[in-house]
C-alpha cells in the first residue's frame, strides 16, 4: 500500500477520477474510464468507504487505485489494504514514518493472512498448501 502525505494528494478534476461521496452506492456508478476512485473516511470512526471499496474490488472488479481520503490514521491502514485500497492519503497529524512501521509490523503483513480478502480472494493457507 502506498502511503501519501496530505500535502501530496490531489483532488483536481480528472475525467479518470471518481470522488464517491460516503454514502454514495458503489454498484451504480459507470466506471468505463475511470483509473481512480477517491473514498472518503468523514471520520475515522465512519467505516462505509471500507464497505466501499470491497464492493468495488469484488463486485464491480474494478483493478484501477483506489484512495483513501480524509480522517485517515495509521492503525486503520492493514483493514484499508485488504479491503482493496492501493493508496491512503494520512490525516496533516499523522506521521509517515510511524505509520509505515504500523502497517509493517501488522501481524499478517508480508507473511500472508489466514483469511482471503478484497485483493486474494482464496484463503491464504490454500496458497501453502499447494505450494
Amino acid at each position: 500500500m502506498k502511503l501519501l502525505p496530505l500535502t501530496d494528494h490531489s483532488a483536481a478534476a480528472e475525467s479518470t477520477l471518481l470522488v464517491l461521496p460516503n454514502d454514495a452506492d458503489p454498484l451504480q456508478p459507470a466506471l468505463d474510464g475511470v483509473t481512480r476512485i477517491d473514498l472518503h473516511f468523514p471520520k475515522f470512526t465512519d467505516g462505509r468507504a471500507f464497505s466501499q471499496a470491497f464492493l468495488l474490488r469484488r463486485r464491480r472488479g474494478f483493478d484501477g487505485e483506489i484512495r483513501a481520503t480524509g480522517d485517515v490514521l495509521a492503525d486503520q491502514l492493514a483493514q484499508m489494504e485488504r479491503s482493496g485500497f492501493d493508496v491512503a492519503v494520512l490525516r496533516a497529524d499523522q506521521d509517515m514514518a510511524t505509520a509505515q512501521r504500523v502497517l509493517a509490523s501488522y501481524p499478517g503483513y508480508g507473511v500472508g493472512n489466514y483469511q482471503g480478502d478484497a485483493v486474494d480472494v482464496q484463503p491464504h493457507f490454500k496458497e501453502a498448501a499447494a505450494a
